[in-house]
């Protein structure tokens, strides 16, 4: 089989300054990787999708071109950034056996330990990227030198260029990974640096009806050549709007400014909605129907709740406007639903979306609205953009 079509939304303005749908259908900047299969065939179904590609920080939000079909390179452009699925095999007997472990090469900005097959397990390798890795679907072994981890859909790992393997051997999966430029003080090391106490969520933490506790998982170097894990929990930062019942907004991580800091945890930082300058903010949003609610709200509660997020000039509020919650930010949004179906309102127009689909949001005035009967999640990596 080819890899596996995913659905992309790219948002932008039209000549009035109204946001609309730029593209919409699969994503096309799909690269399958060329494996030697059984009786001189090839393996299908292996490679990766990129979604978005910035060769700059911050990255522009304006422009015509399709910047999902930009050349890339791995970890991630110098200086910039990509959104991108990658797509792995479970382990068939054409998978060939792993290869052992050595000592570290380097290649460019990332280094290698061996131990994979590149079919259904790559190599313990290291790179000069913060990482945001999200499980779309099946299931993946994230193997530290002092752990080993199975994900689920919807878990989410936090990457600080530690050393990692992956392995799909089990049922094989598609991963999403927004990755973006670091800074490795200490050299080729990489380190984790300063001391800050990794957050964990209050033993008596509740969380509004129907929202389900966000797995995080955050890894490390604390010594030269071996990854640590720091932590494994339920996001420890949920924040919540009354006026909406169950809603909740779980934060992941907060990068503070460009190139990105190898750092311990984050989420001391105020950043919600919108992140620093040259940064970035990962959130994972629980919607709960819009149903529940509407007709409720009104500018006051609207206001309170974006004062409360940080983030008051991001309401775009209008009792004319086609949802009560519209916002507008200087940022590059990188949205994935990863539980439900929500429709995402845009000034001229309105688009359905499910699980496993992408939105590409390029700082356009927009909404999120759940006209279903059960919860929907989006998880949404925003950049601070120009």
């Amino acid at each position: 089989m080819a890899l596996t079509p995913i659905r992309r939304v790219v948002t932008g303005n039209d000549a009035r300054g109204k946001s609309k749908v730029v593209w919409d259908g699969p994503a096309p900047g799909t690269h399958e990787t060329q494996l030697p299969g059984a009786d001189g065939g090839q393996v299908k179904g292996r490679g990766h999708t990129d979604f978005w590609v910035w060769r700059e920080t911050p990255p522009p939000l304006d422009g015509t071109e399709d910047a999902g079909l930009w050349n890339d390179e791995f970890p991630c452009p110098v200086g910039g950034g990509h959104q991108r699925v990658v797509h792995w095999l479970a382990k068939t007997p054409e998978s060939p056996p792993n290869q052992p472990y050595k000592s570290p090469e380097p290649h460019g900005r990332t280094w290698d330990r061996g131990g994979g097959n590149h079919y259904n397990r790559s190599y313990m390798h290291k790179t000069r990227s913060v990482d945001y890795g999200i499980m779309i679907s099946g299931e993946r072994v994230m193997e530290l030198d002092d752990c080993t981890l199975t994900l689920k859909p919807g878990d989410i790992v936090i990457d600080v260029g530690a050393w990692h393997l992956w392995d799909s051997s089990a049922q094989g999966c598609l991963m999403a990974f927004d990755m973006f430029d670091a800074e490795f003080v200490d050299g080729p090391a990489g380190t984790a640096q300063g001391n800050d106490k990794p957050m964990r969520p209050p033993e008596n933490q509740k969380l509004p009806a129907g929202v389900k506790p966000q797995r995080r998982i955050v890894a490390v170097d604390r010594v030269a050549g071996k990854s640590s894990l720091v932590g494994d929990t339920a996001s420890p930062d949920v924040r919540t709007d009354p006026a909406r019942p169950g809603f909740a907004l779980q934060r992941m991580w907060v990068v503070n400014g460009f190139p990105a800091q190898l750092v311990y945890e984050t989420l001391h930082l105020p950043h919600v909605l919108v992140p620093p300058a040259k940064g970035s903010v990962l959130n994972v949003f629980t919607f709960p129907p819009d149903a529940a609610w509407i007709g409720k709200v009104g500018a006051s509660e609207v206001a309170a709740y974006f004062k409360a997020m940080g983030a008051p000039q991001a309401s775009t509020y209008s009792p004319q406007a086609p949802h009560p919650y519209m916002q507008k930010t200087r940022t590059l949004d990188l949205c994935i639903v990863l539980e439900g179906e929500i429709v995402l309102v845009l000034d001229t127009q309105e688009v359905t979306l499910k699980a496993g689909e992408f939105v590409v949001q390029r700082g356009t005035n927009h909404a999120w609205s759940n006209r279903s009967g059960k919860p929907a999640v989006v998880a949404i990596a925003s950049h601070g953009a120009k």
